[in-house]
């Protein structure tokens, strides 16, 4: 019997109280920046709360591991002086997170946790005694379990665990930002297979994620920083400059100024190449049965700079395959009925943080 895993999967290590738990903050943490959003239960349906973002300086966390934990701490103490944030549902860094499928033969075994901790360092660079993880049924057998597993250095935990600490905010639990983002753009039941692109700043998540469980996660060193920083080399003109003209143009080839798709188009096609690959080896890759992995339904896109004018014509019409923008709000509110302040495109940004804070909702 599968487990409901946008509900439940990962690193649940504190539960809390049900009075502690409204409102819901969902906090999403990266190398460069700090987003968080808000969602309210009312006699209406959820709504939107406070949400907004914090720049983090460079030399504070690198590939999702901190540097400098009195810095990260003056900005968390900041933000709940400034926003009132009490407790909060943080993402942790897909760098620091391995992921891996594990067959465990029901004969003899008791625990589900000790057959995967005894196999765990077959599959991961850490000593079980110095990783903490978390796993989800992905398959039941007459003799056999398969098993998704999610594992971390419990170092990595332990420094973000203090630092909210000394900042004074509570940390209701630790998730897997890819678990996040799913719960936020496949509604709720759906246990179709998608590829999930997260395209931000600096960095590109790819996810696979089938029967509500993420499968696979790939990071990428491509973002829209570099789409502006190529701009701006080619055309010689200033950051600013050359992010309005990433927004105006895009990857549009009837525009007035041509050499802009050329341009952005040597860097997105290594975003395209790297989904392909990915793309291709779910569906030629078979499990140990011999089982053909189920296809890939859609491939949607999220993140703060997944609106680049053209990006998701480009990739459905060279890919072949269905592409479309991530709907943020489907699994928590009717547009009909009510608009967010947040605009669903700004709101792509924050899909970690939606889905962070709707795991305080998901099982009503």
């Amino acid at each position: 019997m599968f487990r409901n895993s946008f509900d439940k999967f990962f690193l649940r290590f504190f539960p809390v109280p049900k009075i502690l738990s409204a409102p819901s903050f969902g906090l999403d943490i990266s190398d460069e920046s700090l987003k968080f959003l808000e969602l309210i239960n009312t006699k209406d349906g959820i709504r939107v709360g406070r949400y907004g973002e914090k720049s983090i300086p460079p030399g504070i966390i690198e590939s999702g591991k901190i540097i400098d934990s009195k810095k990260l701490e003056d900005i968390l103490c900041l933000l709940k002086k400034e926003e009132g944030v009490k407790s909060v549902r943080v993402s942790l860094p897909e760098e620091q997170v391995y992921l891996f499928q594990l067959r465990l033969g029901k004969e003899g075994l008791k625990n589900v946790k000790e057959g995967i901790e005894l196999a765990l360092e077959e599959h991961v660079p850490i000593k079980a005694e110095d990783a903490i993880f978390d796993y989800d049924l992905v398959k039941e057998g007459a003799q056999s379990l398969e098993v998704q597993v999610a594992a971390i250095p419990k170092n990595v935990i332990e420094n973000y665990l203090s630092i909210f600490k000394n900042s004074g905010i509570f940390v209701q639990s630790f998730e897997l930002e890819a678990q996040a983002i799913a719960r936020a753009v496949i509604k709720k039941g759906d246990k179709e297979t998608y590829m999930i692109v997260d395209f931000g700043k600096k960095r590109t998540g790819i996810f696979i994620v089938s029967q509500g469980i993420v499968i696979f996660t790939s990071t990428l060193d491509v973002g829209g920083v570099m789409l502006t920083n190529m701009i701006q080399k080619n055309f010689k003109v200033s950051f600013e400059e050359a992010d309005k003209m990433k927004q105006q143009y895009g990857l549009l080839r009837n525009t007035p100024n041509k050499e802009i798709f050329s341009v952005l188009l040597n860097s997105v096609s290594v975003l395209r190449d790297e989904m392909v690959k990915h793309f291709l080896y779910w569906h030629t890759h078979k499990d140990e049965e011999g089982k053909n992995n189920p296809p890939i339904k859609s491939i949607i896109f999220c993140g703060g700079d997944a609106n680049l004018i053209g990006l998701a014509d480009y990739v459905s019409v060279s890919m072949k395959s269905k592409v479309e923008m991530a709907d943020v709000w489907i699994n928590i509110l009717d547009t009909k009925n009510y608009i967010p302040e947040i605009t669903s495109q700004r709101a792509l940004a924050f899909s970690t943080a939606l889905g962070l804070a709707l795991g305080d909702f998901s099982n009503n």
